[in-house]
């Protein structure tokens, strides 16, 4: 995952075996919650999102250039940082500290108190999470080269979930917990209340349940777009599920007219509410046809990822557009034969 959510079966955003560690993640977690009134955890006080902080004193690591321009690298493509603005990324960037890490060095050990959160620059990493009734710590995946760990014991004052080792020397970007809520948390509540109440008017969630909307609010990013930019490309490999929030998505087609190949035909527009983009998903295909924006407009947007772990309960809605997708290409197929004689 590499989103920062409200899943309590995620202490590893961005892992790649994410899949494989819900079930031994969410068990922990609660077991962790049971146990949670036993013991007193430095991260214990309260948090609230909306609180008026900025006011608080920052917190700033100082970097060379070649440091910082190597942490905005890292960053850039994290769905945990997509939504903050410029002021608050530079903010980000002022509070990272760089650790570096041997071989069988523990990074974070199960059952401590959470202090930071870290991002990979490099290295690979073995996770390891404790039997709820042997105790003897399971491997349960690795980390090669990318991902974050340790947000949820920040967001949730539990104690951490998994112990994360590395494999091999490799580099950490951290975060502390004070600035990591201040920032993270707090971006993604307010987030969260927005993308809550525009969902809740979609029609093909209504199937969800309020806490599963929840969950795929916290995952979707916003998307803007200018007049004229290309949304997605015919023939590009499926990455992204799209909502409309605002403005005017223009779907194209290339091929469909005998007399001119070239030229692409219009096959639908959407605008607030509607979506796109689900059919190559879940036919694990190529776009089969190109999105453009039609004036300004802006998406909600789901990965891949996000989109086949959260939107499990709308398959069936989504698989009702296929027959009706091959239904009006054949009627356009048909047009442009009749206009062509």
């Amino acid at each position: 995952m590499g989103a920062l959510a409200n899943q309590d079966d995620e202490e590893m955003a961005g892992s790649d075996n994410d899949d494989h560690m819900d079930e031994a993640e969410e068990m922990a977690l609660m077991a962790r919650r049971t146990n949670a009134g036993r013991r007193k955890s430095v991260s214990a006080e309260g948090f609230d999102p909306d609180a008026d902080d900025d006011d608080d004193e920052r917190v700033i690591h100082p970097k060379t250039d070649g440091q910082r321009e190597r942490l905005s690298k890292v960053i850039a493509d994290m769905l945990i940082f997509s939504s903050l603005d410029t002021e608050q990324t530079q903010q980000v960037l002022d509070a990272m500290f760089e650790r570096t890490v041997s071989p069988g060095e523990h990074v974070i050990d199960e059952g401590d108190d959470g202090d930071n959160f870290y991002v990979i620059e490099r290295g690979n990493f073995d996770i390891f999470i404790n039997d709820p009734v042997t105790k003897v710590p399971q491997h349960k995946g690795a980390y090669k080269g990318s991902g974050a760990f340790g947000e949820l014991a920040l967001m949730y004052n539990c104690p951490r979930l998994a112990t994360i080792i590395a494999t091999d020397d490799g580099s950490l970007w951290g975060m502390d917990r004070t600035t990591f809520r201040r920032i993270i948390v707090k971006n993604a509540a307010r987030k969260r209340k927005q993308y809550e109440d525009f969902l809740a008017t979609v029609p093909l969630l209504s199937t969800l349940t309020p806490e599963e909307r929840m969950k795929v609010a916290d995952a979707m990013v916003t998307k803007n777009y200018e007049d004229g930019d290309v949304i997605l490309r015919q023939g590009d490999p499926a990455d992204y599920f799209y909502i409309v929030i605002e403005g005017e998505v223009v779907i194209r087609r290339r091929g469909d007219d005998p007399s001119n190949p070239d030229n692409e035909v219009v096959l639908n527009t959407y605008t607030n509410g509607q979506y796109f983009g689900e059919l190559a998903l879940i036919q694990n295909q190529p776009r089969a046809a190109s999105a453009f924006a039609q004036g300004q407009c802006r998406c909600a947007v789901l990965d891949v990822q996000a989109f086949e772990r959260l939107l499990g309960p709308c398959k069936e809605l989504l698989m009702r557009n296929i027959p009706l997708y091959e239904q009006q290409l054949s009627e356009i197929y048909q047009d442009l034969n009749m206009n062509s004689e």
